[in-house]
């Protein structure tokens, strides 16, 4: 049984790579600006909260699982902060905290559903979004929230690196992203992931409890999903009810871009954060083409099919 990332096909490991590669190569040869040190930082700003979704999306996809909701949770998750901070006048960290708790409940709901009731993860979690963007517009009265502490929006303050100004938001969001790498490789928990969505049924023969293993990734999304939250908040000043309305297929698509596979066992949490970049790529380097954000989502669509092909041939390589 495959259960680890080691045995990726090489396309699926190395495409994503190539990919971006091949795109800032193009777009230096578009644009003068393209490859200065602060248009990278510039990307790296507006990827941070995405890419961070997007890690507990491959959670929840490495299963073989589908979380919709991400974006409204991470909304509703900013709304919370915000709101018991400007409201409510509670300290920055314990208003940060009621969000995680937030967003980590909306976790557990859609883990127990998938889990002890056996419903889909589609549809779950597209019952689920809509329930948080009710309680997310409810709550707020649909208004943004900006009388908030300078304690929220200290992520989105930035340090000098060379020419570059770089976020504490992109910083913590580099981090985030070598401790997944390296809890999903070098631990046991971390391999049973990729077990259960290789094979759910030979996993639990093994004697891995599945059903607690897909709980506690669906917690650990929403966990996520209130990190991102917070650097939302951090990067805008405000707490944005009208926030994650596009953040659920950004992160899908980073995911798929980054080689993930949607039917289950197979990804890199590295390759994520390339699916991420690879779109923030294209979008600053389409913006610095002057060409229009309608090209740019219909560019992203065409990436998204290339990549879930290439997994389907992967896959067939496989077998």
């Amino acid at each position: 049984m495959n259960t680890t990332p080691s045995k990726l096909p090489p396309l699926a490991t190395l495409g994503p790579f190539i990919a971006l590669l091949i795109a800032c190569l193009f777009f230096a040869t578009q644009s003068d600006r393209f490859l200065s040190a602060q248009n990278f930082s510039l990307i790296l700003q507006q990827v941070m909260v995405v890419g961070v979704i997007a890690i507990g999306q491959t959670f929840i996809i490495l299963t073989a699982g589908i979380d919709l909701s991400c974006g409204m949770v991470m909304a509703l998750g900013g709304i919370v902060m915000t709101k018991f901070s400007a409201d409510y006048g509670l300290p920055t960290p314990l208003a940060i905290l009621c969000g995680l708790v937030a967003t980590t409940l909306f976790g557990l709901i859609n883990g127990l559903l998938v889990t002890r009731i056996k419903l889909p993860p589609f549809i779950v979690t597209l019952g689920t979004l809509n329930i948080a963007f009710a309680i997310t517009q409810l709550y707020s009265g649909s208004q943004t929230i900006t009388d908030i502490p300078e304690g929220m929006t200290f992520l989105g303050n930035t340090l000098k690196i060379g020419n570059a100004s770089v976020a504490y938001g992109v910083v913590l969001m580099l981090a985030l992203y070598v401790a997944t790498w390296l809890w999903l490789r070098e631990t046991a928990p971390g391999r049973h992931v990729y077990a259960v969505g290789n094979s759910p049924e030979a996993t639990r023969l093994t004697g891995i409890p599945t059903e607690r293993v897909l709980l506690s990734m669906y917690v650990l999304a929403g966990i996520f999903y209130g990190i991102a939250a917070m650097l939302s908040v951090a990067r805008t000043g405000a707490g944005d009810p009208n926030a994650g309305q596009t953040e659920n297929l950004d992160a899908i698509t980073a995911v798929v871009l980054g080689g993930t596979s949607l039917f289950g066992g197979r990804g890199l949490i590295l390759g994520t954060l390339v699916g991420a970049l690879i779109v923030g790529v294209f979008r600053n380097g389409l913006t610095l083409m002057g060409v229009s954000s309608v090209y740019q989502i219909l560019v992203t669509g065409i990436l998204v099919i290339l990549a879930v092909a290439t997994d389907q041939m992967s896959r067939k390589g496989v077998r």
